[in-house]
């Protein structure tokens, strides 16, 4: 939808609080925003140019627009949080987390039992949770029962079948671990105050679960029940050991939640800490990738409404390290400057660091839980495979990118340790090379990299990587011998599909062992660049920086060049046609002006 096009349909736009859906041409749904007033929100994507590519493309793929307007800022914050869960358009951020929680259900039922599930249904069962950790719950779980005897057998506990005396009680009720509701032996209003309890527990308010446990002891101490007494006792200390093992900030602090953010490029790191009567009962981080250049303060409203839903949080208070437009009026935003929550905000900001540079280490290799002596094994695997004078500790890959045989450029990726050092990546322009001409690019690309490091004296790779099978490979040894590097550094060709290494010169290729870590190294350096090319390639055709030679003949602009390319996937394809074949494209009069251009070329 262009500028113009949209001031036809502007003052349609309602003023009001709302949410605005954007779709393609196809009909399908590639964003969700929301919007104080809708119209002064929407128009601002229509009316102002964009630094950033992704937002334009965004606005260019815009082919209508509905709105829902809402009561409030903050129906309009849940509906759009709803609205990107379940459809999750393309252009909205997204939450890399697809994992089902555990939780802990209390069944509907007679003398209701507890137990883990990851399903959650309208059973009218009461979910407790969600957690981030399974083993925790069953550790809760088992915790519980240690102290709380609730039943965990699947008997239809009706009142008419205990009266009919249908069932007799089990071990468990001879272990203590049940007080035999299968016999009418515990009411149905003493297993109500027990499920409380566990409730209280869950929650982090162990102070119920103390009180009850030092009266039973008191009472058994009273009746000279000291073997009684002595196992209560022990319950205490075990209860106070499971305490002292939570981190607990304050008892005054009462329940809240704590964010952080770590934001990076275009990926986005948030923790969350649920702090409940002073304790952490839960810490979950989740990464976000961006897509439109949103800000800090975008990202973590986006994952703060989404956690809190997630979690099921009640918390009236949200700790931030900056102030967000956080729309529920009943909750309170707290920046601290000090105290226990700044504590605590320090502790989420450590959380996240941390899972950042865990992810970090997990990236790296594909591997995870590797040691810096582990991977130098993988360098010198490297090294002994390709038979290296030195293991390859710094590593360059080239590869060429085009799009449909139009626009080429290249990219190069640099890996030192084993790690990418993105700060040593290069993008390239071809300069020299006329049309789509792999081996002429791949040429003009290697000599231009490595007569820089040359002439700035700057030490050269161990180990290079051309992606590409022997016809590139030849091309950029023909810039090494130009430049005198032969011998100074190895140059390999990595084929496309078939993972083989071919030196220069040689029939045989070199196959890395399957499942060797050495080819797993190869392998991420080849995805690496290619990752890193595809994002130059479409940037470029985002901000239109690319002209090809059927925009320069005249009478042909840039949307009937785009037909053309997509139809025929090349300018040389185009060449071979006949006017009728370019007419069912583009119609008879513009396919004429097209063929007239290369028949005059030609001559």
């Amino acid at each position: 939808m262009t500028s113009a096009e949209f001031q036809q349909i502007a003052h349609k736009i309602p003023v009001q609080p709302g949410i605005y859906k954007y779709f393609d041409s196809k009909g399908d749904l590639i964003y969700v925003g929301k919007a104080k007033s809708l119209r002064k929100r929407v128009s601002s994507y229509f009316n102002k140019t964009f630094s950033g590519y992704k937002t334009h493309e965004l606005v260019q793929r815009v082919h209508h627009i509905e709105f829902t307007i809402v009561g409030s800022e903050q129906d309009a914050f849940l509906l759009e949080n709803s609205l990107i869960k379940q459809f999750q358009p393309k252009y909205n951020i997204n939450l890399k987390d697809d994992k089902s929680y555990p939780f802990i259900v209390i069944k509907k039922e007679p003398f209701p039992r507890i137990f883990l599930t990851r399903r959650k249904i309208n059973d009218g069962s009461e979910y407790l949770g969600p957690f981030t950790s399974a083993g925790k719950v069953r550790e809760l779980i088992g915790f519980i029962r240690q102290f709380i005897p609730l039943r965990t057998c699947k008997l239809n506990l009706t009142k008419e079948a205990i009266q009919r005396g249908k069932f007799k009680v089990c071990l468990e009720y001879h272990l203590g671990n049940c007080k035999g509701p299968c016999e009418g032996l515990q009411s149905e209003e003493d297993y109500a105050e027990a499920l409380q309890e566990v409730r209280q527990m869950l929650k982090g308010n162990l102070s119920p679960v103390f009180e009850k446990l030092k009266a039973q002891m008191q009472e058994h101490a009273m009746n000279l029940q000291f073997e009684k007494a002595e196992q209560v006792r022990k319950k205490i200390d075990y209860l106070e050991s499971y305490q002292a093992k939570s981190i607990i900030v304050s008892r005054h602090i009462g329940t809240l939640d704590v964010f952080s953010i770590l934001k990076e490029d275009e990926t986005a790191y948030v923790n969350y800490l649920m702090v409940e009567n002073g304790t952490i009962v839960q810490t979950h981080t989740i990464e976000l990738e961006t897509k439109l250049e949103e800000t800090e303060n975008e990202v973590l409203e986006f994952a703060v409404g989404n956690l809190r839903e997630t979690f099921n949080s009640l918390a009236r208070e949200i700790v931030l390290p900056f102030e967000i437009d956080y729309p529920e009026e009943t909750v309170t935003v707290t920046v601290p400057k000090g105290g226990d929550k700044k504590k605590l905000l320090e502790l989420s900001q450590k959380n996240v660091n941390y899972f950042k540079e865990e992810l970090r280490k997990k990236k790296i290799l594909a591997l995870e839980g590797k040691s810096d002596m582990e991977k130098k094994k993988v360098l010198y695997q490297l090294q002994e495979a390709l038979h290296l004078r030195e293991a390859p500790v710094h590593i360059e890959c080239f590869d060429n990118s085009n799009f449909q045989g139009s626009f080429p450029v290249s990219a190069m990726v640099c890996f030192r340790d084993g790690v990418p050092s993105k700060k040593d990546y290069r993008h390239y322009n071809v300069k020299t090379v006329e049309g789509i001409n792999d081996f002429a690019t791949m040429k003009e690309v290697v000599y231009r990299r490595y007569k820089r490091l040359k002439d700035e004296e700057t030490s050269l790779p161990q180990l290079v990587i051309i992606d590409g099978g022997k016809g590139q490979l030849g091309a950029a040894m023909e810039s090494i011998r130009e430049l005198d590097l032969v011998g100074k550094m190895t140059v390999v060709g990595l084929a496309k599909n078939e993972e083989e290494i071919f030196f220069p010169g040689d029939q045989q290729s070199i196959k890395l062992p399957w499942d060797s870590e050495s080819l797993k190294l190869v392998r991420r350096i080849r995805d690496e660049v290619h990752r890193f090319g595809i994002t130059f390639h479409r940037q470029k055709r985002s901000k239109g920086t690319f002209v090809n030679e059927l925009e320069s003949i005249k009478g042909i602009g840039q949307q009937t060049a785009t037909q053309l390319l997509q139809h025929f996937k090349s300018v040389g394809n185009i060449k071979t046609k006949s006017a009728d074949e370019i007419a069912q494209v583009i119609g008879k009069s513009k396919a004429d002006i097209v063929v007239n251009y290369f028949a005059e070329k030609q001559k």
